[in-house]
């Protein structure tokens, strides 16, 4: 049986990009309204947080040390012990695009989508990226209005992949060796489900976990595509997902604060959930080797 409890760490204004880092036994998630990084030891009860100088919206760790993070200005690497941003990629004011969710492939590419930054009115402006060791970076795929969730299949042969704003997940031949995609396919429409497709993560045994933004679930599907379980959270705006603990077998959910229409905003929106007695287990995030 499944147990949902709220994690004893710092809430967000919007919480996404859950990270586990085994070797530090650590939890990392940001806080992208709110403009902060954070780290939380589950063992020892310690949090630690960072602020940012811009909204963030993604964060990977670095072979190196430190983290590759996605700014609304760019693409930057950043030091934990100063608290050092130094630009790789930067954005220009007034940019079609902003960067959104991503994650590093079993090859060290640092993979991220793109939005559109028209949020009033979306446009297709956004894509699918991927920033290599020496920070060159390339485009994958084009016509994406809301990024989300890239991570890949146990045998890194397939890349998953959202558009939150047509409640699609899609799925794409990878080639790990290279880093470059082919034949994409509609692996889900989230629609029915009541929700867009968020943060996503796979288990060892390929299963694809994804937070179903405004429709209150965490989800699992199977890799042909078909729906294993819904989880319902105790607040609508889960936002992404990732398996941690010492046998990678707890689900770890952020959530967001929003109160849509103006109707006041659920208790313990903008915590960290954690999901315990799943029966999976996570693999490990690989670290960008740039």
């Amino acid at each position: 049986m499944t147990r949902i409890s709220t994690v004893a760490t710092c809430r967000c204004r919007g919480g996404e990009g859950p990270l586990w880092d085994p070797a530090e036994q650590a939890l990392f998630y940001i806080d992208n309204t709110g403009q902060k990084a954070h780290r939380y030891i589950p063992a020892a009860g310690i949090a630690k947080s960072w602020v940012m100088p811009s909204v963030i919206t993604a964060m990977a760790l670095r072979q190196r040390g430190g983290a590759v993070v996605a700014l609304r200005t760019g693409i930057h690497s950043f030091n934990f012990e100063t608290g050092a941003l130094q630009v790789i990629k930067p954005l220009e004011p007034g940019s079609r695009i902003v960067f959104n969710d991503g994650k590093v492939d079993r090859r060290g590419r640092f993979v991220i989508g793109a939005s559109t930054s028209n949020f009033t009115n979306p446009t297709p402006d956004g894509g699918l990226l991927t920033l290599s060791a020496d920070h060159h970076l390339d485009s994958l795929d084009e016509g994406i209005y809301f990024s989300n969730g890239p991570c890949w299949s146990p045998d890194d042969r397939v890349l998953y992949f959202a558009d939150s704003y047509k409640y699609e997940i899609y799925a794409y031949d990878y080639d790990i060796e290279t880093g470059k995609v082919a034949n994409r396919r509609v692996f889900v429409n989230t629609r029915e489900l009541g929700g867009m497709p968020d943060g996503a993560t796979v288990d060892c045994e390929g299963r694809l976990w994804s937070a179903l933004y405004g429709g209150g679930k965490v989800v699992a599907f199977r890799p042909d595509g078909s729906l294993e379980r819904v989880i319902e959270m105790p607040v609508r705006f889960s936002s992404s997902v990732m398996f941690g603990g010492r046998d990678l077998s707890d689900l770890y959910v952020t959530t967001i604060e929003h109160n849509e229409g103006g109707a006041p905003v659920e208790e313990d929106a903008g915590a960290v959930y954690i999901i315990e007695g799943t029966g999976a287990r996570g693999v490990p995030e690989p670290r960008w080797a740039g």
